[in-house]
């Protein structure tokens, strides 16, 4: 690599870190303010709620480098041109496709420490944060397996499988217990959904009910259940597809289609990952064909801008992708790498038309 390359490669970095460090800031400050409620529940404490915050940085990071390596690029590299040195350094002989390979060189730095942060830093304090907030407003709860958790009311106790969103669990266990924590029933439910604060409709629900030396089976079918424990609290204790890791995700995948459930939204939140860790190339390659042509002269303030409505785009076009595998049951790998695919045909075309 030669010096030019690292001059260019330098210059997006920075601009990419400093671009970073200002989305986390502001993002760390509204997760700061949202957390404004849950002081004071239990034993959560200011320095709990910015604890909490601190140690969701890293997956804020994660999140929005893709982004912010978009901007980044589009500053880094439209200084250059402004201050006339991309024009020096293409007068040296540095050839459009050199141009973009240093920029692809900065562009691999990052998708490493996307990789790293994303597989190893990332979900592990951020279900650390969600531990210590859950430790801190409820005492009866114990976490095990990464995809799953133990809760208790009073005399019942809940094992939630997973989260299907906000206010819908899968695979939900209910043990009933006597005032002498003798057991009373066990029920399962392949669905549960929040129907309240502290209600709960469970779906195809069917449970054993011991006296004595009898069980009694009831049938499947609908129960509402009252219990203390929200919504909002249990999705605390369950592991988004999303926040998991390529590793956690692979595994729950097999262990799904060895039992013949559905896996669609696990494979979709595996293979979107990888799609968004490659966007990132595309991403920074995107920078090349704009700063060449008609951004040349634009100020830093359009360069964000315009890195800015295409991230947002990119990004609503995933979340709409996402909901349509899980609605309409769509092929997941495929629409998991539309989003990629379309912002890397972009991106060669334009790149194949600079001068």
């Amino acid at each position: 690599m030669s010096i030019l390359d690292r001059y260019i490669v330098r210059a997006i970095l920075g601009s990419v870190l400093l671009v970073l460090a200002v989305f986390v800031v502001l993002g760390g400050l509204f997760a700061f303010i949202s957390q404004q409620h849950n002081i004071g529940v239990g034993h959560y404490t200011l320095a709990d709620a910015l604890w909490f915050t601190l140690l969701n940085v890293p997956q804020q990071a994660y999140q929005l480098l893709p982004i912010t390596a978009m901007i980044g690029s589009l500053i880094g590299l439209g200084a250059l041109a402004r201050g006339s040195e991309i024009t020096v350094i293409r007068a040296t002989g540095m050839s459009v496709r050199r141009l973009a390979g240093a920029a692809l060189i900065a562009a691999l730095i990052l998708i490493a420490a996307e990789a790293v942060v994303g597989e190893f830093v990332a979900p592990q304090l951020q279900a650390a944060a969600n531990q210590e907030l859950a430790f801190s407003q409820y005492n009866s709860i114990s976490f095990g397996g990464g995809t799953g958790a133990w809760v208790r009311d009073g005399n019942m106790i809940f094992n939630v499988a997973r989260q299907s969103s906000s206010r819908q669990f899968g695979g939900m266990q209910v043990f009933e217990l006597s005032s002498t924590h003798q057991l009373l029933a066990v029920g399962r439910a392949t669905r549960a959904t929040a129907a309240g604060h502290d209600r709960w409709l469970l779906d195809d629900y069917t449970a054993s009910h011991f006296d004595g030396d009898r069980v009694t089976v009831r049938p499947p079918g609908q129960k509402m259940l009252q219990s203390n424990v929200s919504a909002s609290f249990l999705g605390f204790t369950v592991q988004d597809p999303q926040q998991m890791t390529l590793t956690s995700l692979w595994q729950l995948i097999g262990y799904l289609r060895a039992n013949s459930v559905d896996a669609s939204q696990y494979v979709f939140a595996f293979w979107s990952r990888i799609a968004r860790i490659v966007a990132i190339a595309f991403s920074v390659l995107l920078a090349v064909p704009f700063v060449l042509g008609s951004m040349r002269s634009a100020g830093a303030g359009a360069r964000t801008m315009l890195g800015l409505a295409i991230g947002i785009a990119f990004f609503l076009l995933q979340r709409l992708i996402e909901s349509g595998t899980i609605v309409f049951h769509l092929n997941p790998v495929i629409l998991a790498w539309l989003p990629t695919v379309l912002l890397a045909t972009v991106t060669l075309l334009l790149l194949a038309r600079a001068r």
